[in-house]
């Protein structure tokens, strides 16, 4: 059977998640039920999408999650003077459990002057204080007429070992970015709507294959209320995806959500 799925996948031109990973006939892991926990109703089940035993150091507690929902934290000095601070974000299971403390570090001059377009490292730690995923951001353009030099993450798990990107592609109309692998290799694609003001609404970003013909999940950012969304710049997102997705992948996911955050809801008071 194993040899059969194989061949589909490989008939299917999708490549697996994990960089340099075995044939897999050989190691694949996949849990039976995994996949459907989560799935939208006439959705196939995700069984290209196979996660494998050898998780990186830290990334265990992204195993079986359909759901991480992501809190940025107020920064009330900073709606108070008008200036830009660093951002920190909670990061929590589906059961509201925090996971994992995100936090940036950037330079002062970059956060006022560069604004939403600078330049940045964040640093996730588990619960320990450990640091598990570390998420560097170039400093890059932002604009459908530069499209040579468009945005870029880089996702390290453990920190040094590079597991992925996620890289913004042009387009005239939408959002759109791929999740890729160390080898810079497109495994995923996010399409996001023409619209990303979200007033009066949560603002969804699909989650899809390389050809964009099936939506395996979702990063959302929900709509926290209007006094919420005008006053300050918290915002909280959720990331709906295959039990069963490697947890490479995962963790760029949440790099990706830092990246829509920056790029598409960032703001202050000041700037209103």
């Amino acid at each position: 059977m194993a040899s059969k799925d194989a061949q589909k996948q490989r008939s299917r031109g999708l490549p697996g998640f994990l960089p340099g990973a075995p044939d897999p006939d050989q190691s694949l892991h996949v849990s039976s039920n995994a996949g459907n926990q989560g799935r939208q109703p006439g959705v196939p089940a995700p069984n290209t999408f196979l996660s494998t035993p050898n998780v990186p150091p830290g990334l265990e507690c992204l195993s079986q999650l359909d759901l991480i929902i992501i809190h940025q934290q107020v920064e009330l000095l900073g709606m108070i003077l008008g200036t830009e601070t660093s951002n920190k974000y909670e990061i929590k299971n589906g059961l509201g459990q925090r996971i994992y403390f995100a936090v940036e570090e950037s330079l002062c001059f970059n956060r006022n002057v560069c604004s939403t377009l600078r330049s940045c490292t964040l640093r996730i730690t588990d619960n320990l204080g450990q640091e598990v995923i570390t998420v560097n951001r170039p400093l890059r353009c932002n604009s459908c007429w530069c499209p040579c030099y468009l945005q870029e993450l880089e996702i390290q798990a453990p920190p040094g070992s590079i597991v992925g990107y996620v890289a913004q592609k042009w387009d005239p109309f939408q959002p759109k970015f791929t999740i890729q692998n160390a080898n810079k290799e497109d495994i995923l694609k996010i399409v996001g709507p023409c619209a990303t003001c979200g007033c009066f609404g949560d603002v969804d970003f699909e989650v899809k294959t390389v050809n964009e013909k099936l939506t395996i999940g979702k990063i959302s950012k929900y709509w926290s209320g209007f006094v919420n969304d005008v006053f300050t710049n918290a915002d909280n997102f959720g990331i709906h995806v295959p039990g069963d997705l490697d947890v490479t992948v995962k963790a760029a996911m949440i790099g990706a959500c830092f990246l829509f955050d920056f790029m598409f809801f960032e703001h202050s008071l000041a700037g209103l």
